[in-house]
């Protein structure tokens, strides 16, 4: 099997030099997390996937070797050994590991991609930090949080930026690569550099919450939210709406079930925490009711849609 070329090593990648970024570590073996290694590994980066949980780990690595699969199918179609080469090549490069501590002995670049918890976020780098060598760059997938109260945890912020990929990250063509006050330019262009470099479109993103996306999608997928609990609109109009008149691929509600009820929420809630008196960041009553019940959108099979058939 080609997963077997995924190795489970002592944790350790080999030495490279040290302008650019060519080693990563990834921290967390899920849906984005996979996706990174994916991508970076195509582009010939040499990566080490890390999870406390072992059946995550091969549940990731069976994970990208299919997707690549999927995509050496439609490049070499006319080419099956060049297919083969190019999954084989790929995985290679691809190293898996439960202790984060070992798998940083040598990155230039530590990616987290964890639960979005800043204490828990805040006690990794704290451990990395003490571990790492010096030059590592570390850099945070965070979806909501600010870099800078994460980085805080670090002696090292001058070192410490964000990059914030999109799922599924081999299909999206965007890298919001971020900027708090510490962050030094060196580490911010290394940081740019290493996103074009996956082949990624990258924007230049200050340190806010929601960066650029999320801070301009969120409050537009709650007041579609606002919207439809008012009366104006049903959820199924609302979704023709944007996807016929601004041509969205998706609706709001499909959106925001596709993301997961659950994960929009506690965006919303972390954002009123911080701006109360802003109208955009006010919680919505029957987005809570929905989590509450357990309705998280299409992972649950039930959310503003039902999925179950």
């Amino acid at each position: 099997m080609l997963s077997q070329l995924s190795k489970v090593v002592k944790c350790g990648i080999s030495s490279t030099s040290r302008n650019a970024i060519q080693n990563v570590t990834i921290v967390g073996g899920g849906q984005m997390g996979s996706g990174i290694a994916q991508v970076a590994a195509t582009t010939g980066h040499q990566v080490v996937v890390v999870d406390l949980d072992e059946k995550v780990l091969q549940k990731c690595t069976s994970t990208i070797e299919s997707s690549l699969q999927r995509v050496a199918k439609k490049k070499f179609s006319d080419d099956a050994s060049g297919g083969q080469s190019y999954v084989s090549d790929a995985m290679s490069r691809i190293t898996t590991c439960q202790d984060p501590i070992s798998a940083s002995g040598n990155a230039d670049l530590i990616v987290e991609a964890i639960v979005e918890n800043l204490e828990i976020k805040q006690k990794l780098f704290k451990s990395l930090d003490a571990a790492a060598p010096a030059h590592t760059i570390f850099a945070s997938n965070t979806s909501s949080l600010q870099i800078r109260d994460i980085a805080v945890a670090t002696n090292r912020q001058d070192k410490f930026g964000g990059v914030h990929f999109f799922n599924p990250v081999p299909m999206m063509k965007l890298v919001e690569i971020v900027k708090a006050p510490e962050t030094s330019d060196d580490t911010f262009e290394k940081l740019l550099g290493w996103g074009k470099a996956l082949g990624k479109t990258t924007v230049s993103c200050k340190d806010t919450p929601g960066f650029i996306v999320n801070r301009l999608l969120v409050p537009y997928l709650m007041e579609a939210v606002r919207l439809y609990e008012r009366g104006e609109g049903s959820k199924e109009d609302i979704d023709v709406a944007m996807k016929l008149g601004a041509g969205h691929p998706m609706g709001p509600f499909q959106l925001l079930d596709y993301v997961g009820l659950d994960t929009s929420k506690f965006i919303m809630d972390g954002w009123s925490e911080i701006y109360p008196n802003n109208p955009l960041f006010q919680p919505s009553p029957l987005l809570n009711k929905l989590v509450e019940e357990g309705k998280l959108g299409n992972k649950t099979g039930e959310g503003f849609y039902s999925y179950k058939k």
